[in-house]
């Protein structure tokens, strides 16, 4: 085909559309149309998916594409059925060509190709389940394009490149319950075809299917399954795609087909800071998620802690059973707690963790002063959290206040005290008068794993009275609390959860100082003093 610039080739394009369309003699244009979806030029490209989706979606409502299992190209050619046979399918070949070429075009380096290409591609999945080209085996039988949709979302999880900014426009059709329904089996099935077939898959392909899977947001009624992209005249109750229950059966089956296998860390990750609110609520059955969050945990550090918050609505929600819980939580607190970057949300999930006033003393006991130790080397920003957090414990639970009221204890107060340091080889207090503790006096464990056995009751918060002598003002204050009845309401801790040191140093800079005090009743004028000051007499600085 003849083209001058992009404009004679749109122009051109245009011409053999209206051919095709206008005489079924002038049929092998469409040959001219597909060979420029080939073309290396941008534009070209764009004019012909625009010209192909008008033609094929022009075929498909005129019903001129043979309908059932598609036959042999070359057996129809050669048999002796009729002109009108041939004809519909050579152009069914020629429609499942072009759409082979879409799904390609799904991984050219343009995104406005791409975005065209899947516009076109999921036309014809509307067009296709409005206009089957299959035949139903029963009367008011379902039909759907799923070999062509399967192939849309096959593109659109490819392990061959990023597919995050495509997805974001895809996400816009999920919005519609029988594209949600099939895309959640279609993607179960490319995961299973992809994962199972590679020794190794790469990374890329994780995380663009959870980027597709994380987009998926069930309705919470039933009557929410209401909105269809393919158009039917009336909906049956024999349609599993009519049901909120087979969308979360899909949705389980989608979920779990892709957590079975291992995953990245990174992508892990990202499973877990959505597990509690947009997964458990729509599974038919959460207790499944048992497995991977056990698993989840064994790896440690802040997967350990993410994987904590699914059990803990598992325990709560669904009654499940898990005895370890609180003592796993327990190990997660140790020095880095202060300075991992889900600082935050781990003591808001530990705050609502420990908010249930049924919680064995014991338990209770053993978290504030693991908490308490911690805190003797913990920086500002984190004692400004951490310090409320062990008074609102307090107060939950008026059987851990022997920890504060104990002065005849093995760690009582009269050990703590300010004096000369006990060690004769000391070679950085000599004659500065220091805070000492005899640490084996102390029941306490820190060592020990089990709460249970560490002795916590029996201890005492000397912690806090050490952190009452802390540099910082704000922070001495916070563990002054203490000293006087604890209030009844607990001090909230959300606006400390996100406090950072750059913050305090912003605070601190930001209080007015006190103001001038006046020590003379003239006010001084000039470096030297007054005219009639003797230094002014007789010194100049000039």
């Amino acid at each position: 085909m003849e083209r001058d610039g992009s404009g004679g080739a749109r122009r051109a394009l245009g011409r053999l559309l209206e051919a095709v369309l206008a005489s079924r003699g002038e049929a092998n244009a469409v040959f001219d149309i597909l060979a420029v979806l080939q073309s290396e030029d941008q534009e070209e490209i764009q004019d012909a998916v625009r010209t192909c989706s008008r033609l094929f979606g022009a075929l498909l409502e005129r019903e001129e594409l043979f309908v059932g299992h598609l036959p042999p190209e070359d057996t129809v050619m050669a048999g002796s059925q009729g002109a009108t046979r041939k004809y519909k399918v050579w152009m069914r070949h020629r429609y499942q060509s072009c759409c082979n070429r879409l799904v390609e075009l799904l991984a050219h380096p343009s995104f406005q190709v791409k975005e065209l290409a899947l516009g076109a591609l999921l036309r014809f999945v509307q067009l296709e389940g409005t206009h089957p080209l299959e035949k139903p085996k029963w009367e008011g039988n379902y039909l759907f394009p799923h070999q062509l949709f399967k192939s849309v979302v096959g593109g659109l999880l490819s392990p061959e490149g990023d597919r995050s900014l495509l997805l974001s426009q895809f996400r816009e059709y999920l919005e519609h319950d029988d594209i949600r329904y099939h895309t959640m089996r279609a993607a179960a099935d490319t995961v299973h075809r992809v994962a199972d077939g590679r020794p190794e898959v790469p990374v890329t392909f994780w995380n663009n299917a959870f980027t597709l899977l994380s987009a998926v947001s069930l309705p919470r009624r039933e009557s929410g399954v209401s909105s269809f992209y393919v158009k039917r005249a009336e909906l049956s109750d024999k349609w599993k795609v009519t049901h909120l229950k087979e969308h979360r059966r899909a949705f389980q089956l989608m979920w779990l087909s892709f957590l079975k296998h291992k995953l990245p860390l990174s992508v892990c990750k990202k499973v877990l800071v959505i597990m509690h609110e947009s997964i458990l609520p729509h599974l038919a059955q959460p207790s499944i998620m048992i497995d991977f969050l056990t698993r989840a945990y064994d790896i440690g550090g802040a997967i350990s802690l993410l994987a904590l918050n699914g059990l803990f609505i598992l325990i709560h929600k669904h009654n499940l059973e898990y005895p370890d819980f609180y003592r796993k939580l327990y190990g997660l607190l140790d020095p880095s707690v202060f300075h991992v970057k889900y600082r935050a949300r781990f003591f808001h999930l530990a705050d609502l963790f420990l908010s249930s006033s049924l919680l064995p003393a014991y338990l209770v006991a053993a978290f504030t002063k693991r908490l308490a130790r911690l805190a003797l080397t913990a920086p500002p920003e984190a004692l400004l959290m951490v310090l409320p957090f062990i008074c609102n414990l307090l107060r939950r639970h008026p059987a851990c206040r022997v920890l504060v009221h104990r002065p005849q204890g093995p760690g009582e107060w009269a050990r703590l005290g300010w004096g000369a340091c006990p060690g004769a080889t000391c070679g950085r207090c000599h004659s500065t008068r220091v805070l000492f503790l005899e640490l084996d006096a102390d029941p306490y464990d820190p060592g020990e794993e089990d709460p249970a056995k560490s002795r916590a009751l029996e201890s005492s918060l000397w912690e806090l009275q050490a952190l009452q002598r802390h540099y910082h003002p704000e922070v001495s204050k916070a563990a002054s609390v203490i000293n006087q009845v604890l209030s009844v309401p607990e001090v909230s801790i959300a606006p400390l959860l996100e406090l950072t040191a750059f913050e305090i140093f912003e605070q601190d800079l930001s209080k007015k100082g006190p103001e001038a005090v006046p020590l003379e009743f003239i006010p001084a004028q000039g470096l030297l003093g007054r005219r009639d000051d003797l230094c002014a007499q007789h010194f100049t600085l000039s």
